[in-house]
């Protein structure tokens, strides 16, 4: 497995290992800082992200970064985002088992390398192949599941929450037991405010 970041991005960005490097625009390792404790994922990069080559940059990610700005979290300073797929399904479908799977290599390496304690989980997808395949979104986000040491937590994805404003406040709940869970188990994620 990788030790360290540039080989890890070297091999991501050059990566054939499915079809959807046939209409990729760009390869979306990741963004963020790789030493945080708060590890979030989405399901895969949309049309801005594949693009401009970074997560959640479109009308979903404005709204991200509203929400974690209002919990003290900045995806350039103290959380790291990634997808579960690096390159963007066609029409923005929700990338296909194999393409999990075939993309899961380079999500692993990238858990190793930051050996988050918490990994927040943007959407239903993200969350089924993390760490509940039989989740209940509308039901179960903003709970806390522990799997292999880390804590998992599922919130609405933040498209989602453009189509249904009304979620937007359960959705905001759950980033203020996100927050309240950081300052347990790791406050130095929120050092040097």
């Amino acid at each position: 497995m990788y030790t360290n970041w540039d080989d890890l991005k070297r091999d991501c960005l050059s990566c054939q290992r499915c079809e959807l490097c046939k209409t990729r625009l760009n390869v979306v390792v990741g963004v963020g800082n790789p030493r945080s404790k708060v590890l979030f994922i989405g399901e895969g990069p949309g049309e801005n992200e594949d693009k401009q080559g970074e997560p959640f940059v479109g009308r979903g990610g404005k709204l991200l970064d509203k929400m974690l700005a209002a919990v003290h979290l900045d995806r350039n300073k103290n959380i790291y985002i990634a997808n579960i797929v690096k390159c963007r399904p066609p029409q923005n479908r929700d990338p296909f088992p194999e393409e999990q799977q075939q993309c899961n290599l380079w999500l692993q390496a990238q858990i190793e390398l930051i050996k988050p304690k918490i990994i927040v989980c943007l959407g239903r997808i993200a969350a089924m192949k993390m760490f509940k395949p039989d989740i209940k979104i509308t039901r179960e986000h903003g709970q806390f599941f522990e799997k292999d040491g880390i804590l998992y937590m599922a919130t609405l994805h933040p498209a989602a929450l453009l189509r249904n404003p009304n979620n937007k406040p359960a959705a905001f709940e759950d980033f203020l037991k996100l927050q309240e869970k950081i300052m347990q188990l790791c406050p130095e994620t929120y050092e040097g405010e």
